[in-house]
């Protein structure tokens, strides 16, 4: 049966209209800035160039910022735009009327009169600036401490500077009154030595990196979770036995329609169970569902984690469709199940012993390879901002972007549906 969620959203292409430029994509990336409880603090938004048309990206930037789609991208919390000094927006009217959109700044701009005047006159209008400060000493010149009053966010090099001189620098800057971002957190032993300073916020890698553990040690929560997963992908069970696994669940069970049946997906009908569910969509999307819902419990894991695993998802099985590498359905599972171990707080080879996957998707999991491996490795380039170094082609940029979008809606979507917040 044909419907507007015959695959886990409708295609991605679809919806990246919203974010076009010249009818191409906007190839924007948001990358969360976490406080120390671990929410979200802000976003950073990059902007993928490698030789593109820097005058279409400006002009499709300022139009994501006037028709608000930038503002939804973000979910209307705090952003910073990432773009060099030549594309930075000259009408400062248009950050403005955006006060939850700011600008990241680098220290040169500090040399540059014309600039340091402009940035004044954007300050007054009320936009905020984040000084990417790096390693740099704020004390380094006049014209920079000229620049730190004019900004409220300062963000640190927390990977190249020394210890001590982190220390120093995190504390005088917040003496001063200014918001200290501790940068390139890529591992947890930065991230524990940040933990002490008076950071505001934190951000890197650290938060899709597993933490080495000697042994093992899931909670009642999360073996259950596991060998929910286990029953599901072991037994290849169909709608009956699929509805048989879940319906001993009663919080996921309720979770699982909740979202199918909301207004976001528009189906034609309501689902009054699971096993309705699987003949609707069939048991491999529902199996996917059910693992998506799962995960989406762990409500003590940072939520833009669990939205990463949903957006590499999404991801994954959008460009195995778009490029007949494996079935996108177990393209999903390995987008979602790329960063269990991340989530479980286990190794990847012991979760998988109890899980029982496909080959195809275990070899993807573990690095040993396949047509899902290359997929995933496309999804994590451009997650990290690294495309050049796969020689990917303007066209399949287009199509990641396009994709991405896509991903962080429904990803929004399905998180908010599972934890009952709703979407802003």
């Amino acid at each position: 049966m044909n419907s507007p969620v015959a695959s886990s959203h409708a295609d991605a292409s679809a919806e990246a209209p919203i974010f076009a430029a010249a009818n191409a994509p906007l190839p924007v990336l948001r990358v969360p800035l976490l406080d120390r409880e671990r929410q979200l603090y802000a976003y950073e938004l990059l902007f993928h160039r490698d030789g593109g048309d820097d005058q279409a990206l400006l002009q499709g930037v300022l139009g994501a910022i006037t028709d608000g789609a930038l503002t939804r991208l973000v979910r209307g919390n705090r952003a910073f735009l990432n773009l060099p000094l030549d594309l930075l927006p000259v009408d400062a009217d248009v950050l403005a009327h955006q006060p939850r959109l700011g600008v990241v700044l680098q220290p040169e701009v500090a040399e540059d009169p014309g600039v340091m005047m402009r940035i004044e006159q954007m300050a007054q209008r009320g936009c905020q600036f984040l000084l990417d400060l790096g390693t740099l000493d704020p004390n380094a010149t006049h014209t920079l401490g000229v620049l730190l009053q004019q900004v409220q966010l300062v963000r640190l090099d927390a990977a190249r500077l020394a210890p001590e001189v982190l220390a120093g620098r995190a504390r005088d800057l917040h003496q001063r009154g200014l918001h200290v971002v501790a940068g390139q957190v890529n591992d947890h032993a930065i991230f524990d030595r940040c933990a002490a300073l008076p950071f505001e916020a934190v951000q890197g890698r650290y938060l899709l990196v597993p933490q080495p553990v000697a042994v093992p040690v899931l909670t009642a929560n999360r073996l259950s979770m596991l060998r929910l997963m286990g029953a599901l992908h072991e037994s290849n069970p169909g709608p009956v036995e699929l509805g048989k696994i879940v319906r001993d669940d009663a919080v996921l069970s309720y979770k699982l329609l909740s979202c199918v049946n909301s207004a976001y997906f528009a189906l034609p009908r309501q689902l009054k169970s699971v096993q309705q569910a699987a003949i609707f969509f069939g048991v491999s999307r529902m199996r996917n569902w059910v693992d998506t819902m799962a995960m989406c419990s762990m409500d003590d894991r940072p939520p833009e984690l669990l939205r990463a695993a949903l957006i590499r998802a999404h991801m994954c099985e959008g460009l195995a469709k778009a490029t007949a590498q494996g079935d996108p359905e177990m393209a999903f599972t390995v987008g979602l199940f790329s960063l269990l171990d991340v989530l479980m707080c286990a190794p990847m080879e012991y979760l998988l012993t109890q899980l029982r996957l496909a080959p195809e998707i275990n070899d993807a999991l573990t690095g040993r390879g396949g047509s899902f491996a290359a997929v995933l490795k496309q999804i994590l380039a451009w997650e990290a901002g690294e495309l050049t170094k796969l020689e990917v082609t303007p066209q399949r940029i287009e199509k990641l972007a396009a994709l991405y979008l896509g991903a962080t809606q429904w990803a929004d979507q399905v998180y908010a549906g599972a934890s009952g917040k709703k979407v802003q």
